[in-house]
């Protein structure tokens, strides 16, 4: 995006761009917020002076005088001094514009993501205030925090989640796959003695099934990130978890009181997947926007209700080798965790609550097992599988 409103032109011959007779390619200035590569843990002045370095940069570039003033205003002051220095609108692209708040999910660190909070909410809010100085602006974020939050000033923000026109906007189909990485396949599929059918099967199965679409015939997406590492190395592997478990996760999990067996196959209505700040309470929004969980099928309850599950095999054992170690180690036993207990009394509460029996009707076969999990031994001491 940054290079279109850019008009490098050049960097975009043979893709469908090009061929669009009705694309502006018209320049225009650029202000790019990058929150991600930065630790907002250590204390409450690393959000200004992040966002101070980058009005400096844009404040020096623009033959603005850096005066100390509030973020919000600087901000706003800029925004008209480079329309009225350039004759253009501006353009803002901000990468992970949630990143600092979360980065202080955890109840210790409450105040701090207030303040972030406030602060990001009057940055943002500029966006409102200088409408008619901007060309266009797009954030991308982990997760969406409601109308109560950060974005309580704005009323034209358009989310494209969950929007069928933007399905696949962050990833890669299977019709794509087949139609521009056949090579790729072929290459993979000698270096690991598979047929074609048999390689893209095992793609499939491993890096397919994401879905940002509430309509059930939406089309799968494959990790971009994953595809390409496979491609490249011809090699399958677990990409994706080796790009690392997110902080956040491992801190909402020890923080809040969930079964482990309840994620796969949760329901949430779409308000609570996306908004109104719930994943403070709730562990399951902030999985399904961190990729852990995705769309497996849709009804309807006064609202659209969402029925989540694992995208893909990758992903299902980077849960299980990632968060569950710590999300066990950092329960309190006196808390609820159930351990020094039989693996028969375990498969009993198996069959008690039912959890397999959203499973019934799949054509997968079910596999219970019951578990010991010993204070004594600090390990899995027995277990019995039906």
């Amino acid at each position: 995006m940054e290079a279109f409103f850019q008009r490098k032109r050049e960097l975009f011959k043979g893709l469908a761009i090009e061929r669009h007779e009705d694309v502006e390619w018209q320049e225009y200035p650029v202000l790019h917020l990058d929150f991600n590569a930065k630790d907002y843990t250590r204390d409450d002045e690393s959000l200004y002076l992040h966002i101070d370095s980058y009005l400096r940069e844009w404040e020096e570039e623009y033959g603005m005088k850096a005066e100390e003033k509030a973020l919000d205003t600087r901000f706003r002051n800029l925004i008209r001094s480079v329309y009225d220095a350039t004759g253009h609108q501006v353009v803002v692209l901000i990468d992970e514009y949630d990143k600092p708040l979360l980065q202080n999910l955890s109840r210790e660190r409450r105040e701090r993501r207030e303040k972030f909070r406030d602060m990001l909410k009057g940055f943002y809010g500029v966006f409102k205030t200088c409408d008619q100085y901007i060309r266009f602006v797009f954030l991308t974020g982990v997760t969406k925090f409601g109308k109560v939050s950060v974005f309580s000033d704005l009323n034209n923000i358009r989310d494209l989640t969950l929007e069928p026109d933007y399905n696949s906007i962050c990833g890669i189909t299977e019709s794509e796959l087949l139609a521009d990485m056949r090579e790729g396949i072929e290459a993979l599929a000698e270096r690991q003695k598979l047929s074609i059918a048999e390689t893209c099967g095992k793609l499939k199965r491993n890096y397919d099934g994401y879905r940002f679409s509430e309509d059930d015939d939406a089309e799968g997406i494959y990790n971009p990130f994953s595809l390409l590492n496979v491609m490249a190395s011809r090699r399958f592997a677990d990409y994706w978890f080796m790009t690392g478990t997110p902080t956040m996760l491992i801190e909402l999990l020890r923080d809040r009181d969930i079964e482990l067996t309840e994620l796969d196959g949760a329901t949430r209505t779409e308000s609570e997947l996306l908004g109104l700040d719930l994943v403070f309470r709730d562990p399951i929004p902030l999985l399904f926007q961190s990729g852990y969980l995705t769309i497996k099928g849709t009804g309807y309850d006064m609202e659209t209700v969402y029925r989540l599950g694992f995208p893909n095999e990758e992903v299902e054992r980077a849960f299980l080798r990632a968060l569950v170690p710590y999300y066990i180690n950092t329960r309190q036993i006196d808390g609820g965790f159930k351990v020094d207990r039989s693996p028969e009394t375990a498969l009993a509460q198996i069959h008690e609550k039912g959890y397999a029996d959203r499973y019934l009707a799949d054509r997968r076969t079910v596999i219970k097992v019951g578990v010991e999990f010993s204070t004594s031994e600090r390990n899995i001491s027995e277990w019995i599988v039906e």
